[in-house]
C-alpha cells in the first residue's frame, strides 16, 4: 500500500485473490455438501458426518485468513501493537534460555579423564589440518585430493 492510499484511508481490492477465497470458500462448501450425501446413502459412515460438519469451518478459515490478511495489510504496526496489548510474548527472555558453553566446557589436554584428553588431541589434529588446509594454494580443478585422517 502506498503513502498516498494510507493517508486516504482507501485499501487495495485484489480482484484475483477475492475470486480465490471464494473459489475455495464454495469448494469446501461442495465438498461438505458431498460428504452430507455419502453419510445419507447407505454405505455413509460417522466418518463422513465429520466430514460434512469439517469442511464448512474450512471455509470460514478461509474467509477468516483473507480479512485478517487485509487489515493486517492496511496497518501492520497497528496489528503488533494490538498484540502486544494482549500480552503476546514478542522475544524470548534471555533468563529462560540455556547457557552457551564456554571455554571452560570443552575437553582440555591434561584433564584426568582419558576419554576427554583423547577428544581434545582429536579437535587439536582437527584444528591443526584446517589450518594447514587454510595455509595451502588452492589445487587446479582437475587434480584430485585425497582426504588426510588426524595425527
Amino acid at each position: 500500500m502506498t503513502e498516498d492510499d494510507q493517508r486516504r484511508g482507501t485499501r487495495r481490492h485484489r480482484p484475483a485473490l477475492i475470486a480465490l477465497v471464494a473459489v475455495a470458500a464454495v469448494v469446501c462448501l461442495g465438498m461438505a455438501w458431498w460428504q452430507w450425501d455419502r453419510f445419507e446413502s447407505t454405505s455413509g459412515t460417522g466418518q463422513n458426518l465429520g466430514y460434512a460438519f469439517q469442511w464448512p469451518m474450512f471455509a470460514v478459515a478461509f474467509i477468516y485468513a483473507y480479512r485478517r490478511f487485509v487489515v493486517m495489510e492496511a496497518d501492520p504496526e497497528d496489528a503488533v501493537r494490538k498484540q502486544n496489548r494482549h500480552g503476546d510474548v514478542t522475544e524470548i527472555p534471555a533468563h529462560l534460555l540455556p547457557q552457551r558453553p564456554g571455554a571452560s566446557a570443552m575437553p582440555s589436554l591434561d584433564s584426568a579423564d582419558p576419554d576427554e584428553a583423547r577428544l581434545a588431541s582429536y579437535n587439536e589434529a582437527l584444528k591443526e589440518i584446517a589450518a594447514e588446509d587454510a595455509a595451502a594454494p588452492s589445487s587446479s580443478a582437475g587434480a584430485e585430493t585425497t582426504p588426510r585422517s588426524p595425527r
